[in-house]
């Protein structure tokens, strides 16, 4: 579905079942150079299960208009945008990468609007070498490259991601290529990096978020390391740590641990 959010077209995966305002709804924010898509498995899995799902294309990337968020601070005041658009006083937000620390600042400038905070993939300071800040400038497909060997701790996914057998680093740069092509005014790839490697707020935010907190950590995360994700979680009021065998591309590498950390966390079938 489509929703208009600051005079632009927001998109936003719902599972396939519709809005029903009865229900509560989870939030899901991407990191760089993805989309709604990289949610697969555990968006599907919620929509079934008595939630709603708002799975969103950040402006600019996929199948949203607008220009890509320069600063995590303009993509979490985007996020509480959406809300105010769908009319919804409180969602769970759920947030992978770059898009863990839009949820983050969001729930911290709206902690009574936020019910639960996911962090998956997540790291304060969010650091990006100044070699894949430039390359994604200068050598968008060596950026891409190295972003996807150091995201990915395997070749090959379980049978619960999209495919069995699936090439993980083939089907992610074909991803990152596709949302890098659809957005000509602006580099969206250097455009996100930049945000994260310039995000200062963390330290401040965290403890501002009043509802619980999850950490979904990959063991293998050479992204955004471990310990990073822990040193956050002490600033947290009610941190949740979870840790699954895989690397910073944990929805994929480990889709059935992902979602059963998010099952459990969100309280689904308890």
């Amino acid at each position: 579905m489509h929703i208009q959010v600051n005079n632009a077209s927001l998109y936003a995966y719902t599972g396939g079942k519709p809005f029903n305002a009865a229900q509560p709804t989870a939030v899901f924010i991407h990191g760089v150079l993805n989309d709604h898509s990289v949610w697969a498995l555990q968006t599907r899995y919620l929509a079934h299960h008595g939630w709603n799902v708002l799975a969103i294309d950040l402006p600019g990337h996929g199948r949203s208009g607008g220009p890509p968020p320069a600063s995590v601070e303009a993509a979490a005041d985007g996020v509480l945008a959406l809300l105010d658009a769908a009319s919804l006083q409180q969602a769970a937000l759920i947030g992978h990468s770059f898009g863990s620390l839009i949820a983050l600042e969001a729930a911290a400038r709206a902690p009574a609007r936020v019910s639960h905070l996911a962090l998956a993939g997540t790291a304060y300071p969010m650091s990006v070498s100044p070699a894949l800040l430039q390359a994604a400038v200068e050598a968008p497909e060596q950026a891409i490259h190295m972003g996807n060997v150091f995201s990915h701790s395997t070749l090959c996914p379980p049978p619960s991601a999209l495919a069995s057998g699936l090439w993980l680093r083939g089907a992610s740069r074909a991803l990152m290529r596709r949302i890098l092509a659809g957005n000509c005014q602006t580099n969206v790839f250097y455009t996100g990096f930049k945000a994260c490697d310039s995000y200062a707020n963390g330290q401040h935010a965290m403890p501002a978020v009043r509802c619980p907190t999850l950490f979904l950590i990959g063991k293998h995360d050479q992204m955004t390391p471990p310990k990073s994700a822990k040193a956050l979680a002490t600033l947290a009021r009610q941190a949740q740590l979870v840790e699954v065998n895989a690397g910073h591309a944990l929805m994929a590498e480990a889709p059935d641990e992902a979602l059963s950390a998010l099952r459990d966390f969100l309280g689904i079938g308890v």
